[in-house]
């Protein structure tokens, strides 16, 4: 009799045995419908046995074989064990995670809606001009059919944000037709006349970089390239990707933010026309994620290009992974199931023997300190292509009376931007009109009822807006606590900046671009368009705009309230702030005048915006690194956090203070820290505690880990919820 052991998405860390008498070892990896206490639930057959510990007469039947779809190969089952293994998550879990929702349900899976499109015959006689002139996107879809003949969903979405209906209108025109199946992928180098792609010419720097990721492409090696902003560390990536698809492999290519995906994506077709190119995102519907995932299974897609949970993508060919803004803290998961897409990549590029390019202006610590170790090997673009770094200038206001939190230097900088018709950037990193409203009489703020967090002013609906939790409520016509009336907003958002500059500048044409302005599908593309249509002329902008964006005019950057982050109590606050600077002063100069970077700070002599102004990310990185050794932090220390979250903030730290002292008796060289209430204490009306442990071993900490685990885990019920986070970024 065949036993199948099964992973479901349950909070338990077990695999569950059913009979399957017609398993067979490739059904390893693949889907099932199973019965799950009252309910059937999809699972992926992880183990083929012929023994369990539980009673063959206890066992249940397989419903069902969900054989239609791809499901993991052996190498994404090694993945996803590691995975499991390392974070402290369930491995059913984590490989159920791992597929797009499509796969997760019983329903029959859509898999025939892989298709693509294709020029007809009448299409074919067709010319751009024969089209309307105000069939703007028409006519530019029609174009890439007439150059390419074929395109895919993914080609068509990136044309235009209204690129699915001029489609539509074509087929409606017969130039145009829906063909089934996946769109082949470009030729490789061995095929007869391939084309050859060509790029811009490389600068020495980007040559010799090129040169160094290209000495090997057959072996597992982790590099660094470090790249200053506007070095052209996208053109390195470009070329090393060729030479991978030469050779007839895959290629995933990993960026921090959904806003870079469509530009990037863009960018990536505009070098590889011919190649199958797919993304997966969260910005995808269920069909459109499904369809790329399979593609990417089937190796019909050649790149892969995505955001975090795009490291687990099925790829059978892989060559090379590329992480982009591998600093980036999107990269690591928060909730749930809390893994870094960045160091999983690295297991994943390690398991299949292939290369992995992690490129940064302002590397992680962690990252830069394995570089220069030799752990991984460092490769530099110390200069721009084709311009001159930007002038960075700190503002003193100490003792500076600020215009609605503009200092003179900013407004009249601004003013000359705007004689010049150059486009600036004022950044702010804080969404709404006011971080939190005031009574001066009593001092009351406008706190979150279910958080430990002040409730934002937003402009456009005269509401208070939790930025946590999604609560809202009406701004009170008078003072909860003393009646007063005059309640004043405190502090700026990117609102009030954006009414600031409207109201002194009233001929410009400004842009708020920030996660509400951007929040309706295709709406950051638009405003992409506008901005390079030279039709805006300020943007006011949060961490959004700061890294990954090329606009030719912006020539002034102007940062307000910068010294936000040096008041964290969280030791990677410099690091951090270090890097969002060093990214926002990068959108400044990109053409071909020389950018200037305004930074208003109350500590213009900080080490931190010394080394900026000198751009000396090394020196910043190497003191850093001293202060992290000498006071016993990541990298030379490794990390994991117990959070614990409950109606009462004394129920999670009793919970916690028992689950110290159990963890002392398990190894008593790893440190053990007392319990203390979370950062954020209050979220969503539960009340949050954690514990810390750190070890000098890596390996010692994670078997430490997994015997905590499972002590913890003895018990049915629980006073409060518990999760292990290994490696946290947020304390």
């Amino acid at each position: 009799m065949k036993i199948v052991r099964v992973g479901f998405d349950v909070p338990l860390d077990r695999l569950f045995d059913y009979r399957c008498d017609d398993a067979r070892e490739s059904d390893i990896g693949a889907r099932v419908l199973a019965p799950f206490g009252k309910r059937s639930m999809v699972g992926v057959i992880l183990e083929i046995t012929d023994t369990s510990s539980v009673a063959i007469a206890r066992l249940k039947p397989i419903t069902k074989m969900l054989r239609e779809a791809p499901g993991f190969s052996p190498d994404d089952i090694q993945l996803t064990r590691f995975a499991a293994d390392y974070y402290q998550h369930p491995l059913g879990a984590v490989v159920m995670s791992a597929l797009p929702v499509g796969l997760r349900r019983a329903r029959k899976t859509p898999v025939k809606s892989l298709t693509h499109y294709g020029l007809t015959a009448l299409g074919a006689t067709r010319t751009v001009d024969s089209l309307p002139a105000r069939a703007a996107t028409q006519r530019r879809l029609l174009a890439l059919f007439l150059a390419h003949r074929s395109l895919d969903d993914a080609a068509v979405r990136a044309c235009a944000p209204t690129a699915k209906i001029a489609l539509r209108q074509l087929i409606e025109s017969g130039y145009v037709a829906t063909c089934e199946g996946a769109l082949t992928h470009a030729p490789d180098a061995t095929t007869p006349n391939a084309p050859e792609i060509i790029g811009p010419p490389l600068t020495p720097d980007q040559a010799a970089a090129v040169t160094a990721l290209l000495a090997d492409l057959s072996a597992f090696k982790a590099h660094l390239l470090l790249g200053v902003t506007g070095s052209g560390k996208t053109e390195v990536y470009l070329r090393t990707i060729d030479a991978v698809l030469k050779k007839g492999r895959q290629a995933l290519l990993l960026v921090p933010e959904i806003s870079l995906t469509p530009q990037l994506e863009a960018t990536v077709r505009g070098r590889f026309p011919d190649t199958k190119i797919v993304s997966l995102h969260s910005g995808l519907n269920d069909t459109e994620r499904l369809n790329h995932w399979i593609a990417a299974q089937s190796g019909a897609a050649r790149i892969v290009l995505g955001t975090r949970l795009a490291v687990f993508a099925p790829l059978p060919e892989l060559g090379l992974i590329v992480v982009d803004e591998e600093h980036d803290a999107s990269f690591k998961q928060n909730e749930g199931f809390r893994y870094s897409a960045r160091d999983l990549a690295v297991v994943r590029a390690r398991q299949r023997g292939v290369p992995i390019v992690l490129g940064s202006a302002t590397p992680a610590l962690e990252t830069y300190h394995n570089a220069v170790g030799k752990r991984y090997a460092l490769v530099r673009l110390p200069t721009r292509v084709n311009n001159t770094p930007p002038r960075i200038v700190c503002i003193n206001t100490r003792d500076v009376r600020l215009d609605n939190g503009f200092a003179p230097p900013l407004l009249t900088a601004l003013r000359e931007r705007l004689a010049r018709r150059e486009q600036s950037l004022v950044f702010i990193n804080r969404r709404g009109y006011s971080p939190v409203l005031m009574c001066h009489d009593c001092g009351w703020l406008s706190g979150c009822h279910r958080c430990s967090a002040k409730l934002v002013l937003h402009a456009h609906d005269r509401r208070l807006h939790c930025h946590h939790c999604g609560y809202q409520s009406k701004v009170p016509m008078a003072c909860p606590d003393c009646g007063n009336a005059d309640l004043s907003p405190l502090g700026q958002g990117t609102q009030r900046i954006e009414a600031t500059l409207a109201e002194r500048f009233p001929q410009a044409r400004i842009l708020r671009i920030d996660r509400d302005s951007t929040r309706a599908r295709g709406a950051w593309s638009g405003m992409r368009d506008r901005i390079e249509a030279r039709e805006v002329d300020i943007l006011v902008g949060t961490q959004i705009l700061a890294k990954g964006h090329d606009f030719a005019n912006l020539s002034l950057v102007c940062v307000v309230n910068a010294d936000n982050l040096l008041y964290s109590t969280d030791f990677r606050a410099p690091e951090r702030l270090y890097a969002l600077l060093t990214q926002v002063a990068g959108r400044a100069g990109r053409g071909v005048t020389q950018g200037d970077v305004l930074i208003q700070t109350e500590f213009p002599t900080h080490p931190l915006y010394a080394a900026l102004r000198d751009q000396d990310t090394a020196r910043f990185a190497d003191d850093l690194l001293k202060e992290r050794r000498s006071a016993g932090f990541p990298p030379f220390q490794y990390q994991a956090l117990l959070r614990a979250e409950a109606p009462q903030l004394d129920t999670a730290i009793q919970w916690l203070t028992r689950a110290a002292e159990r963890a002392r008796e398990i190894d008593d060289a790893v440190m053990v820290y007392d319990p203390v209430p979370a950062g954020m204490m209050r979220l969503a009306g539960r009340e949050r505690a954690q514990l810390l442990v750190q070890s000098s071993s890596r390996n010692r900490l994670q078997r430490f880990l997994a015997a905590w685990r499972d002590a913890l885990s003895e018990k049915k019920a629980s006073a409060a919820r518990w999760s292990i986070d290994v490696d946290p970024l947020e304390f």
